[in-house]
């Protein structure tokens, strides 16, 4: 059996809107048996990581520093890259689809590379690019991760 993997992508000053999403994706995720992986920072990459520690999930972050003094609490396994933003196509290549919640520039590149990997890409509330399939709820991701993992 192999692992299933989501890479959540978003800002790192997340609103409270993004964060709670994240962290009610989170929560939902590892109940499914899904292995969250992101970022490991702050913001949406925190909550989500929490949401999903909170159920018992397991969480990932590929860090920015070589040390991983950046890491949220919640994140189980510490990738450090040293690698500051550089690290953002190892993010979204670790994930077997993507999600992604709000976001700023570094947010749109992960869109970017996951797209360049043909890497499904599920949009709430973030960057209008062709190639995302963007949704309008939270429990709209959830269903699409059902879909692609036919849970």
């Amino acid at each position: 059996m192999s692992l299933k993997t989501v890479a959540v992508i978003g800002s790192s000053q997340a609103n409270e809107e993004e964060y709670e999403t994240a962290l009610y994706v989170g929560r939902e995720l590892a109940k499914r048996g899904i292995v969250v992986v992101c970022g490991g920072r702050t913001g949406v990459m925190e909550a989500v990581c929490k949401g999903a520690k909170e159920s018992g999930g397991l969480t990932v972050g590929i860090l920015t520093t070589y040390d991983g003094s950046d890491a949220n609490p919640y994140v189980d396994i510490k990738i450090n890259t040293g690698m500051s933003w550089n690290r953002n196509p190892i993010v979204v290549a670790s994930g077997q689809m993507v999600v992604a919640i709000g976001g700023h520039y570094g947010t749109l590149s992960e869109i970017a590379y996951a797209l360049i990997l043909g890497k499904k890409v599920v949009g709430y509330k973030t960057h209008k690019v062709e190639g995302v399939l963007h949704v309008s709820t939270p429990e709209e991701i959830l269903r699409e991760v059902d879909s692609f993992f036919n849970l």
